[in-house]
């Protein structure tokens, strides 16, 4: 496991797709502490924190578009499956390694509260609480660009799909305030996001017939919901899309609230998706 580690480590520093990744996040991370920190003279580094977020929707495909889109092309995955150490710790060891990376960079930031408590207060614990939530969002958006890359042999493809879901993540808190409240279209929508999510579920384990019955059993209750109690739609989806969001999650610790159900909510989908990678690889050895 330590040498598979290594060897995705040293890939990201031979290749400079680390030292480029990092750089461009530090150099965003500077301007925006300049402008909001120490020129405006405002203390509340969390505040930059939130400006630079976006950085993720572009860091994390390139960090991420070769880590197993790269395997996959060059026929390197099927020592994956035939290495002496099992699959989940093969997976394991990539994450950690970009994430090493990532950290990196995210280790700087812990630097510059410190700077600011030269030239006023600052509160600590809110700001090292929001950099804490900054972390593990970015955290759980490598995952999720992992994930994607063992769909595919195309590092372009990688980036693309992954810099298009989390765009789509990254504005989905905004977006659920723009959703249609009545029933009969949050009806429509739900079923929707079902079929999508049989969709995944068939690339996922390539039999038809369980995402089909997934599908049918969840369209007859929404359904019988729909007919029944209507009123359980009324402005649903928003709820549950505000609850899946990652940024809407980091903004109450920018505003000083410490949710300890958001950290272990990030860890759930670190876990989630890492786990979704090992089974994406493990079923290519019965292709």
């Amino acid at each position: 496991m330590l040498a598979v580690y290594k060897r995705e480590l040293q890939s990201y520093v031979t290749s400079m797709t680390g030292f480029v990744c990092v750089a461009f996040f530090l150099v965003i991370a500077g301007v925006y502490f300049f402008v909001n920190n120490l020129d405006a003279l405002y203390s509340n580094f969390e505040y930059t924190l939130s400006a630079i977020s976006f950085v993720y929707i572009i860091m994390v495909p390139l960090m991420t578009m070769r880590i197993l889109a790269e395997e996959r092309k060059q026929k390197t995955d099927q020592l994956l499956l035939t290495a002496p150490v099992s699959v989940e710790k093969v997976i394991i060891s990539k994450y950690l390694a970009v994430f090493t990376v990532f950290f990196a960079g995210m280790a700087v930031l812990l630097f510059y509260p410190l700077i600011l408590t030269r030239y006023g207060t600052v509160d600590l614990g809110q700001t090292y609480g929001a950099w804490l939530a900054f972390l593990l969002m970015g955290a759980a958006y490598l995952a999720i660009g992992m994930f994607i890359s063992s769909l595919t042999e195309s590092q372009m493809i990688s980036a693309v799909v992954t810099f298009l879901v989390l765009l789509l993540m990254f504005f989905m808190g905004d977006l659920a305030g723009k959703l249609p409240t009545a029933p009969q279209q949050q009806w429509l929508m739900f079923s929707g996001i079902l079929w999508v999510g049989c969709f995944v579920l068939w690339i996922l384990i390539r039999n038809v017939y369980p995402p089909i019955f997934v599908g049918c059993i969840g369209e007859i209750a929404l359904t019988l919901l729909y007919r029944y109690y209507p009123i359980f739609y009324e402005n649903r989806l928003a709820g549950v899309i505000r609850w899946f969001s990652l940024s809407s999650r980091f903004t109450d610790f920018v505003n000083g609230i410490f949710h300890v159900s958001s950290v272990f909510y990030y860890f759930s989908v670190i876990c989630l998706f890492v786990f979704l990678t090992v089974q994406v690889v493990k079923r290519r050895r019965w292709v």
